[in-house]
């Protein structure tokens, strides 16, 4: 989206290749000259993230329903196909095994997202999983796949669309600041939105103001992406107190 109604300004001093540029916006109907922050995301190279990996952003399931012994779980962790974590996840299930999701490996990531909304965590975790154990990874499909399924049962009935809406606002915390490693003030690091630089070298320009657009620029735009599971500790059945565990991680990446 091009927003022709506003002129935005880049200061010299900061420039575009600063991780936090400033822009003086002047909408035509007000006339006044904010100085706002912005996001930089470039599509000049390969796609960026929009939410990092890390061991901050692993899902923790507890395996229920089946009782591994030390070499069936070590026969299922060394399934080292290209798919490898769905293909652990359907062995198990082919076991009688099935996943119920405890919390994040992060406690302050966890407390983030019930700050942004109480069910968060369970609505992304539904979503996780079924990125590592379905052929979906765009969030548009992953989000229409949670709502049918309607695990958290929203009363429906006049077609409220709970999951989308609660996902959108996540998106937009994340895109504006939210950190998983970092207790969440709310307050946004992009005070002004978000700078799309495409691959011809135009840049589009988001704005908070225009919410709406924003959050459906980003819900439109974005993936589930399968980072390194060696390197964030993921993908492995575990034991714990005698109860088995089983990791997955979230990563977002726009789609292009």
């Amino acid at each position: 989206m091009r927003d022709s109604s506003e002129k935005p300004t880049a200061r010299h001093e900061r420039g575009l290749v600063a991780d936090s540029p400033t822009l003086v916006v002047t909408p035509k109907k007000t006339n006044q000259q904010p100085t706002l922050g912005f996001s930089i995301k470039s599509q000049l190279g390969s796609p960026s993230t929009l939410l990092n990996a890390g061991k901050t952003t692993n899902f923790i399931f507890k395996l229920e329903g089946t009782e591994l012994s030390a070499r069936e779980i070590e026969q299922i962790n060394s399934i080292a196909t290209r798919s490898k974590i769905m293909d652990r996840i359907s062995r198990i299930q082919s076991k009688g095994g099935s996943f119920k999701f405890v919390k994040t490996v992060r406690q302050i990531f966890y407390n983030n997202l019930v700050l942004i909304d109480s069910l968060l965590p369970q609505i992304l975790s539904q979503i996780v999983f079924d990125f590592y154990s379905s052929e979906y990874s765009y969030l548009t499909d992953l989000v229409n796949q949670t709502s049918e399924k309607n695990p958290l049962n929203f009363d429906v009935e006049n077609e409220h669309k709970f999951y989308e809406y609660k996902i959108k606002r996540f998106l937009t915390d994340v895109a504006l600041g939210m950190m998983p490693s970092t207790v969440w003030s709310e307050k946004y690091d992009a005070t002004g939105g978000y700078l799309i630089i495409k691959e011809n070298g135009d840049v589009l320009c988001y704005h908070i103001y225009n919410r709406n657009e924003f959050e459906d620029y980003l819900l439109n735009n974005t993936k589930l992406d399968t980072a390194s599971s060696s390197r964030h500790g993921f993908g492995k059945i575990y034991k714990e107190n005698n109860e088995l565990y089983f990791n997955l991680n979230l990563q977002i990446r726009f789609t292009k």
